[in-house]
């Protein structure tokens, strides 16, 4: 990830500011990121973090099923790397949801793709 891009200066900033117990200023900073995004690549990323911040669990699913989506619609290699996170928190959203079936078919597409599953 390029740190100069302004959609993840401000998703670097949103994490900062989590990290500091700063939850409202960090979920402004990933609406802003949203806000800001100019293509797929910058939504997927802004989506990811958007998703970290909703209380409803079908909130939670839906930016994570953005983020996936926007992932897919990037024509090059940019996000190959991010596929791993981006299917285990579609997994934990489902598992969320108690739709574990669903849960597990994320988990295994991420270990298939490098990340350690413990199972559910």
């Amino acid at each position: 990830m390029d740190p100069t891009n302004p959609v993840i200066k401000l998703c670097i900033e949103g994490t900062q500011a989590e990290f500091q117990g700063q939850s409202d200023r960090a979920y402004r900073l990933y609406q802003e990121a949203w806000n800001a995004a100019e293509d797929d690549y910058e939504a997927c990323i802004a989506a990811h973090y958007m998703a970290r911040h909703q209380a409803d669990p079908h909130e939670n699913l839906r930016w994570n099923q953005i983020a996936l989506d926007k992932a897919r619609a990037v024509s090059d290699e940019q996000v190959v790397d991010f596929y791993p996170s981006l299917y285990l928190n579609m997994g934990q959203s489902f598992e969320l949801l108690g739709m574990m079936s669903k849960a597990n078919q994320f988990y295994d597409l991420a270990t298939e793709m490098g990340l350690p599953h413990q199972g559910v």
